[in-house]
């Protein structure tokens, strides 16, 4: 089992510090590898005065801290351009385990190949407006990658909302090698809907993680931090930090359960 998280933005070394450390002990005590999340850029925010992040160098010097504080721990952050991926595999090589496609850019096969040529993992963000078949086209382009995943977060029906498909996830899980990630967060993201950013109810993201577990999903991507209600982005989905605890252990009972099931 896999656990992706941490906060939409990364906004501070001491803070993202904080973060993985909890969740990294969380995770070590239920004996699941953790990746540190952050993002260095929100380059996809619907305003355009949305606050977007402190910048690649920032981030990427901060996350070459974290690993030197804690050399076990493994990061993720996403890439939204080629020049990005270049400038991290050659000046950061080692601050990032895996690169992260966006939604948005999950159909763009130049960033795509740059991504897998890197030779770390690489992580696609399904896009809201792909079905659960589409993605071998995806995977067509991810040709000498390290490894892949294939995060899903939802599909677009009509406009502000996000429907998650669990049949969708189970034909993804029979039907590619790839790992099968669910995004539990931005899976309850209402995109645009306040007009100025993204609106979402976080009560309802453990219950995307614990669906997606009960179809047989291994993989989970959670957003978490200490004081959602005022963070930079993403607020009103994120997990506050002080119940990841909780949610990752219910996750695992009903794994365990849902693989007790399959073995009947």
């Amino acid at each position: 089992m896999r656990i992706i998280a941490g906060p939409c933005q990364h906004e501070s070394l001491q803070q993202s510090q904080d973060i993985a450390s909890f969740c990294k002990e969380v995770c070590d005590t239920f004996d699941i590898d953790y990746f540190f999340k952050a993002s260095f850029d929100k380059a996809n925010r619907t305003s355009y005065d949305s606050q977007r992040g402190v910048g690649l160098e920032s981030t990427m010097n901060d996350f070459t801290a974290l690993k030197q504080m804690d050399p076990s721990l493994l990061t993720l952050t996403d890439v939204h351009t080629v020049d990005q991926v270049k400038q991290i595999g050659f000046e950061f090589n080692d601050a990032v385990d895996v690169l992260q496609i966006p939604a948005f850019l999950s159909r763009q096969t130049d960033l795509i190949k740059a991504a897998c040529l890197s030779g770390k993992i690489v992580n696609v963000k399904k896009g809201q407006f792909m079905a659960p078949w589409d993605v071998k086209g995806i995977l067509s382009k991810t040709t000498g990658a390290n490894e892949v995943w294939i995060t899903e977060r939802g599909t677009s029906f009509g406009y502000n909302t996000l429907v998650v498909d669990f049949t969708g996830v189970r034909y993804m899980l029979d039907n590619y090698q790839a790992d099968i990630v669910m995004d539990c967060t931005h899976a309850v993201q209402r995109p645009g809907g306040n007009g100025t950013s993204s609106g979402g109810n976080r009560d309802y993201a453990p219950y995307m993680a614990y669906a997606a577990a009960a179809v047989g999903v291994e993989n989970f991507f959670l957003e978490v931090h200490p004081d959602p209600d005022n963070a930079p982005s993403d607020g009103p989905n994120m997990i506050k930090l002080k119940d990841f605890e909780i949610v990752v252990e219910r996750i695992i009972s009903i794994s365990y359960e849902a693989l007790k099931y399959e073995a009947r």
